[in-house]
């Protein structure tokens, strides 16, 4: 089974990009922030090969997330996708050059998440 993560500090944002990976046939793991994203890969979330991550959040935020895990080589398949409140083109921008794939704003729908991980090449 293809594992996912979603990695948001809002509960209810978690559940709902979750509910739509898992009916899209992933396990998914949940973090809360990107500190704990970090402790969950390196554990029990072992060949996850997609994440979605929020921009803003507390210890560690999606942008600090990104640019960790592309400095980590083994993470460097890893499909990322920042799903995200931040709208301006630069913030967009900046996420794609540290390394985020894709980048959708909020509120988006389950279509415009299935767009995006075909682009990403996970969903056919």
């Amino acid at each position: 089974m293809l594992k996912a993560m979603v990695i948001d500090d809002s509960r209810a944002m978690r559940m709902i990009l979750a509910r739509t990976l898992a009916e899209l046939g992933y396990e998914v793991f949940q973090a809360a922030n990107g500190k704990e994203a970090i402790e969950t890969l390196e554990g029990a979330a072992e060949g996850v090969s997609l994440i979605l991550v929020d921009w803003n959040m507390p210890e560690m935020n999606g942008l600090s997330f990104v640019r960790k895990l592309r400095a980590d080589q083994r993470f460097h398949g890893v499909k990322l996708m920042m799903v995200t409140t931040e709208t301006q083109v630069e913030q967009m921008m900046t996420a794609l050059e540290a390394g985020a794939n894709e980048y959708v704003m909020k509120p988006f729908t389950r279509e415009i998440i299935e767009d995006k991980l075909r682009l990403l090449g996970v969903l056919q």
